[in-house]
């Protein structure tokens, strides 16, 4: 057996593929192997238990370990740090319990709020800047750990609920689909549930658009009057969360 396949052996024996690797080493060394294998397995799922910690509680110890490993005979590490093996795993969560769309929101929010920690930094914009802003001209960066979540359930509810150690509600779906707006301030990731009005407004100033703009764009489907009120609400939500990077 060549290096190239004694590697290529050991990868599938650590995946539980069919390997030759057992079978060419014995003694001392097949206990090590052994070592290998349950090492291999328990440091992602202590991995995916760190990133994923509201999803752990939610489905308790067996039923997340089953997930978690699942997931890791098919999803392999692929990124130089330990930090990114949560990736897909809520996709993964979306097909083991496709009737509880809940497990995957929650499972969605606990990954959008590690990587907002991870996300790169901004400081939030100066509120002594706001007398000078030309709201004609005025265009909003966001800052980058921004993200937005479709949602039809309770997840952020139960996700709180967790968080604080309180009674847990039961998993229920909202009247009407929302969204979670996520982000991070100094070093605390936040998130909120917010409307779909609220949506469409951080996408039009996240393309560039002008606040003079996205007001006459928000009028075409609420009126102007409902649209300037709107408008300056987001904006003072935005400003007052630390969610503006930028006013220029």
């Amino acid at each position: 057996m060549n290096l190239r396949d004694l590697q290529s052996g050991f990868i599938h024996y650590l995946l539980d593929e069919p390997s030759t690797v057992p079978q060419a080493v014995h003694g001392e060394a097949e206990a090590g192997l052994a070592v290998y294998h349950n090492a291999y397995r328990s440091q992602l799922v202590d991995c995916l238990k760190d990133s994923y910690e509201r999803l752990w509680a939610w489905l308790g110890d067996d039923g997340f370990e089953a997930a978690a490993r699942h997931h890791i005979a098919l999803n392999p590490p692929h990124s130089w740090t330990l930090g990114d093996y949560g990736h897909g795993f809520a996709a993964t969560i979306a097909t083991l319990y496709p009737d509880d769309p809940e497990v995957t929101e929650i499972a969605a929010l606990d990954w959008a709020l590690r990587r907002a920690f991870d996300g790169p930094d901004a400081a939030a914009f100066d509120l002594s800047r706001l007398a000078q802003v030309d709201w004609d001209e005025a265009v909003i960066t966001f800052v980058p750990t921004l993200d937005l979540l479709p949602v039809k359930t309770n997840c952020g509810a139960i996700w709180n609920a967790i968080a604080a150690g309180q009674d847990v509600p039961g998993a229920a779906m909202l009247p009407a689909p929302g969204w979670v707006r996520v982000w991070r301030v100094a070093l605390q990731p936040h998130f909120t549930t917010i409307e779909q009005a609220e949506v469409d407004a951080i996408r039009l100033a996240a393309s560039g658009l002008s606040f003079a703009r996205l007001c006459d764009r928000l009028a075409q489907d609420m009126g102007m009057d409902s649209a300037v009120e709107a408008a300056g609400r987001y904006l003072a939500s935005w400003v007052q969360d630390g969610l503006i990077a930028d006013i220029r």
